[in-house]
């Protein structure tokens, strides 16, 4: 068990303070922020977080300024995911963190030169959340159970703790209940309603037509609305082969956004569904 979190002081960084966060939803011991002596490399109690020039999950050290500057872009959030086997699931649920990782270690420019984007796009997308959690972290020497923004990082572990899991085990339940329906030599992605309903019937589809490698084919996803007793149709990625309004007349269509990305329907019958699924393709 660990007695002691310690990550260096002065400026912080997105990748140490997940980091901590992720740790502390875990072990909730405090969090030092000062220069780490030899003894607090040496502790296994004592996890020392993007500093100390050493990785060493054994004895709970996870810095990264070490590595290679060639080395594939790995922070400290990432050192830690990985101590806690978590690390390719956190890859495929959460987008953000190869970004978290590539600004960590090659900093804005290489960062948005990897993703086609202008050098401006990340000032343009800061949260003022992410700034004041940041600066209050920085200005902090300890922050200790109790404290609120202690607390704070404490629920953003959990969440992200939580998040990770849930996904591992939704795509499991897709992976026992969906099916691919090909209509009109187009492909789609089906759920049918199960009971219990999960309380987000959508949650995970897309992702699990990535996981498939079909995220080239799949045009559209059919699941279990939780409003009614029949099903949403959506595209898949917002692909322009659907347009939702196109079935907006139908009797058994109670919604159809106007912008034809998504309806709701009454219908409960696989071949009905097709129908609409087949009137709802663009031809031209």
């Amino acid at each position: 068990m660990l007695t002691q979190i310690l990550t260096h002081p002065g400026g912080s960084h997105k990748d140490e303070f997940l980091a901590c966060c992720v740790l502390i939803a875990k072990h909730p011991v405090a969090i030092v922020r000062r220069e780490p002596t030899p003894e607090d490399l040496e502790n296994p109690q004592v996890a020392v977080i993007d500093v100390g020039h050493d990785h060493n999950p054994a004895k709970n050290n996870f810095d990264h300024h070490q590595f290679d500057r060639d080395a594939t872009p790995t922070c400290s959030l990432s050192l830690v995911l990985q101590h806690l086997k978590l690390y390719d699931e956190a890859r495929l649920f959460c987008d953000w963190l190869e970004t978290a990782e590539w600004l960590d270690c090659r900093g804005p420019n290489n960062t948005a030169k990897e993703l086609g984007v202008d050098r401006d796009i990340f000032s343009k997308l800061v949260s003022p959340i992410d700034v004041t959690l940041l600066r209050r972290f920085a200005q902090a020497s300890e922050v200790k159970p109790g404290e609120l923004l202690y607390e704070i990082m404490q629920i953003v572990g959990q969440d992200l703790l939580e998040y990770v899991e849930q996904m591992k085990a939704r795509l499991v339940f897709i992976e026992k209940h969906a099916q691919i329906w090909e209509v009109e030599n187009r492909k789609f992605i089906f759920l049918p309603r199960t009971d219990p309903l999960p309380a987000e019937p959508s949650a995970g589809l897309g992702r699990y037509v990535f996981t498939k490698g079909l995220e080239s084919e799949v045009i559209g996803m059919i699941y279990p609305d939780r409003r009614s007793e029949g099903y949403g149709l959506s595209r898949y990625d917002d692909s322009k082969a659907l347009d939702f309004t196109q079935i907006d007349s139908e009797t058994d269509v109670h919604f159809a956004h106007r912008a034809g990305f998504v309806a709701k329907t009454t219908a409960t019958d696989k071949t009905r569904l097709k129908q609409l699924l087949a009137k709802a393709l663009v031809t031209s």
